[in-house]
């Protein structure tokens, strides 16, 4: 029997231990798949908390179902039972600038009549099929390519936002090729922003006619989804699906060496496993520690990847004692407009079930790469400033009945300017040792549907290194 070891209990080691184990049995390939998790439970950043009944999510809430990997897990485990699609309302979005909260414009018209961006910033926005397109072979950062294509208050209003509310990162430091690789696919082939949309539309507007399926109403985006009791239930059904046997928890691997009666031995602080195949879904700061003997060249590269801190904070209100209509998904803030928070998801009307009835549960994020000292702030401090942020941003005034506060000191992974390069330079060190496979959000994606994708990568590169030795 040969043995594979994945290293992290989070989605992306349950993931690709689980896939490992089927895809094994379907291949006739006799494998003991063993994770081995540091904490006292799985689900890594994944942990739906439940208290006086509302649903906090200690990290992601959801996924979005135009990709399909993550749906394909869900019903490969059993899990599309529980599936929990988002409200209408998360289609709505807004951007709380120069005192107002604005909803994001869905279409042309309604960009036209939108306060969020001046008369001159929209003028400048219809320039950008006038703009030539990027040909240096240099990475680009977002800050630099949203002046250049859509102009500084584009950049300041929607791209730097957009950007903290998904990267929780500063788009003066992030590489446009890594974390939006569509557009910048799209500036090369189409020349342009608008003329890429104009053409696709054309090209959907001819697939209709011809018949063919096109992308469902839901558009590019996808629908947020999730599970009726929180994010949490994917990952508990995938620990009772690889089973309890073949994992390890509160056990700490502190490094991975060359074996003796097998390719890799992993040392932990319980002992040593000798193993055909090592599987790292952790952090890339955590794999650097675990590679350091191995492979230095690595190690190096791995500390190359910075992450960003979080903060982030649910409060739960009665539904009476706030006064505005919670229609939507929540909003962003603009750096320039000097509040404590990145924005607020109003996460009861997101999702049923998120609040005891009568209820609302708001969370807001604070911290990101931009103000990563937020996250050492004291529990009565943090609770302040998302006091005031929300009063003036909604016009709460009075102190939230429910509070609860989740700290990340190493949040999520920062795909800075030059971090293609460096997956460059990571995939050749680890071709020197055949049967190590690195995975995780730390490379090509943060997404839990990126997750995912990079567990069927992971586990299918897995099955082809043991059939072929």
């Amino acid at each position: 029997m040969k043995r594979a070891i994945v290293v992290g209990g989070g989605i992306s080691g349950l993931a690709t231990a689980c896939l490992l184990q089927e895809k094994a049995g379907e291949a006739g390939i006799d494998l003991e798949v063993i994770l081995l998790e540091k904490e006292k439970r799985t689900g890594g950043k994944i942990w739906s908390i439940k208290e006086q009944g509302f649903l906090c999510e200690w990290g992601p809430n959801g996924f979005l179902d135009n990709k399909p990997q993550t749906l394909e897990l869900c019903r490969r485990v059993g899990a599309d039972s529980k599936l929990l699609r988002s409200n209408d309302n998360a289609r709505k979005r807004f951007i709380f600038s120069e005192g107002v909260l604005h909803k994001l414009p869905e279409n042309g018209p309604s960009f036209l009549s939108s306060k969020l961006i001046s008369w001159p910033g929209k003028l400048r926005l219809a320039m950008e099929p006038l703009i030539p397109q990027y040909r240096s072979g240099e990475d680009e950062s977002l800050a630099a390519f949203g002046r250049r294509r859509l102009g500084d208050e584009a950049l300041r209003k929607l791209i730097a936002p957009m950007v903290s509310g998904i990267f929780a990162g500063d788009p003066e430091t992030m590489s446009l090729k890594s974390c939006f690789p569509r557009i910048a696919e799209l500036e090369a082939e189409y020349g342009g922003l608008i003329k890429a949309m104009i053409r696709l539309a054309k090209k959907k507007k001819q697939d209709i006619a011809e018949g063919k399926v096109v992308a469902s109403a839901a558009g590019p985006g996808g629908v947020l989804t999730s599970f009726r009791g929180g994010i949490q239930d994917l990952t508990d059904i995938l620990s009772e699906r690889i089973g309890k046997g073949a994992i390890t928890l509160d056990e700490q691997v502190e490094r991975v060496e060359k074996g003796c009666s097998a390719p890799f031995r992993v040392c932990s602080d319980r002992g040593e496993l000798d193993a055909d195949l090592v599987i790292l879904a952790t952090p890339a700061y955590a794999t650097a520690g675990m590679l350091q003997g191995l492979n230095p060249g690595l190690t190096s590269l791995l500390h190359e990847i910075p992450y960003a801190t979080m903060t982030v904070v649910c409060f739960g209100y009665q539904r009476e004692r706030i006064s505005r209509d919670l229609d939507g998904f929540g909003y962003l803030i603009p750096k320039q407009e000097g509040k404590s928070i990145l924005g607020t998801l109003w996460d009861s009307s997101i999702f049923e079930n998120r609040a005891p009835e009568g209820h609302v549960l708001l969370r807001s994020m604070m911290g990101g790469a931009c103000f990563p000292q937020y996250v050492t702030l004291p529990d009565e401090e943090v609770q302040k400033r998302v006091q005031a942020d929300l009063k003036t941003i909604m016009g709460i005034s009075e102190p939230p009945d429910f509070v609860r506060i989740f700290r990340h000191e190493k949040a999520i992974p920062q795909y800075t300017v030059g971090h293609a390069k460096r997956l460059a330079g990571l995939e050749e060190q680890v071709k020197a040792h055949p049967g190590l496979i690195l995975t995780g959000n730390s490379y090509r994606g943060i997404g839990l549907n990126d997750c995912v994708a990079a567990a069927q990568r992971a586990s299918d590169e897995a099955i082809c290194h043991l059939q072929a030795r």
